[in-house]
């Protein structure tokens, strides 16, 4: 996605500002549960099973909650994707869909919402993010470990299809990396990546212990022009847009040179939708990695000051996001093909890539409407080419799954 795009929908979030800012922005575009719960083995449903799932977004009001439901509603109909959230929301996302107050911490409402609605797919987007978390590590606790407990009781008490995003925060300074693989050393040193440990593993276990159809991706940090971040290591490549539209000011919290792994929204909403939608036997791991690209915030002042030359940049860096940062992001400083973030695309190969091992029985078009998703496992290029290939900014894995 080009640069331009994401100033453009700056520009059209921008609550305040000079007005000189905005229109140079626009002609430069013109060119917790109490009792014990008992499961047997659940078996839940498949989307062959019904014509469309039924799915429940929590913290819909987040950063990709209200994307994702855009994305299922065009899939599965308006009717079939309810968001939920703890806030009241604004009036074209009351108006655009479903929307519930749904509460992660209320174990009884968030069960009868499963119930009186036959909930099939649940996305599990609440949570306290990595900056937020390190200030508030009662209210992280609470979110992020007891609110998911209660989401695996009830998704496995009715077979649901559960989603819960992890992240690049659930590697730790001792985790290989360049690019680190799914199965290896974590061990994380903020309460936001153990949290995010728990869950997979968590998650895991109730897959081979109950059956539970558990599904998680490991985000990168999101980038998105038209929804706020929620406080997390990467927010400043969101931030950045509005501050270069509104004030031509900005102020960053991590050094010039932290390098952080990076996805524009669309590729991550559309790489989610696949692999809800990719049949449970396919998936030999529960876990996944997900890459696009990786870049500094030099970098993107760089991009952004060819269109914008006033913008100016000052560095007044957080310890707390900068120590996240360094744990978080990558020592690999080819990762970044030059092409890359003056396009704003993911690789010319996909617009998102899954590393992992995947069964041969994953490939082939699935179909989605609008979308022209494909999904194809490729073997890993060996010797000389696997050297090519990590230069050039693919990741070094035991195989891709490419959406195109």
């Amino acid at each position: 996605m080009p640069v331009m795009q994401l100033l453009r929908g700056a520009v059209k979030h921008a609550g305040s500002g000079p007005r000189c800012s905005v229109q140079r922005v626009i002609s430069a575009a013109r060119g917790v549960s109490s009792s014990s719960r008992h499961f047997g083995k659940t078996h839940p449903p498949s989307c062959a099973d019904t014509d469309h799932p039924k799915v429940l977004i929590t913290g819909g009001l987040g950063q990709l909650g209200v994307g994702l439901a855009k994305l299922l509603r065009r899939r599965f109909g308006k009717n079939n994707v309810i968001l939920s959230d703890i806030r009241k929301p604004p009036n074209h996302v009351y108006h655009n869909g479903p929307f519930i107050f749904s509460d992660i911490l209320d174990y009884k409402n968030l069960r009868e919402i499963v119930v009186n609605n036959n909930i099939s797919w649940l996305v599990h987007y609440s949570a306290v993010l990595s900056a937020v978390g390190e200030n508030n590590v009662a209210l992280a606790k609470e979110v992020n470990i007891t609110g998911l407990h209660n989401i695996l009781d009830i998704a496995t008490e009715h077979g649901l299809r559960l989603f819960v995003p992890s992240t690049i925060g659930a590697f730790g300074p001792s985790s290989p990396r360049d690019p680190a693989p799914e199965l290896c050393v974590q061990r994380p040193r903020t309460i936001y990546g153990v949290s995010k440990v728990h869950a997979e593993l968590m998650g895991e276990y109730y897959h081979h212990r109950y059956g539970l159809d558990f599904r998680c991706l490991r985000y990168p940090g999101i980038i998105s022009a038209d929804s706020q971040p929620g406080g997390g290591t990467t927010d400043y490549a969101v931030q950045i847009f509005h501050a270069a539209v509104k004030t031509g000011c900005f102020e960053c919290n991590l050094r010039s040179d932290t390098r952080l792994p990076m996805m524009y929204i669309d590729d991550c909403l559309r790489a989610t939708l696949e692999f809800l939608e990719a049949p449970a036997e396919s998936l030999l791991s529960r876990t996944y990695n997900i890459n696009a690209t990786s870049f500094t915030p030099h970098d993107l002042v760089r991009e952004l000051q060819k269109t914008l030359p006033v913008l100016k940049i000052t560095y007044n860096v957080d310890p707390v996001l900068q120590a996240i940062g360094d744990t978080a992001g990558s020592k690999d400083v080819s990762t970044l093909p030059p092409r890359l973030l003056p396009e704003f695309k993911s690789l010319p190969l996909s617009p998102c890539l899954f590393s992992g091992r995947l069964a041969n029985g994953v490939g082939g078009r699935r179909g989605a409407a609008g979308l022209g998703l494909e999904a194809r496992v490729r073997p890993l290029r060996v010797g000389a080419d696997h050297a090519d290939s990590h230069q050039h900014g693919e990741p070094a894995c035991t195989s891709l799954l490419s959406l195109a």
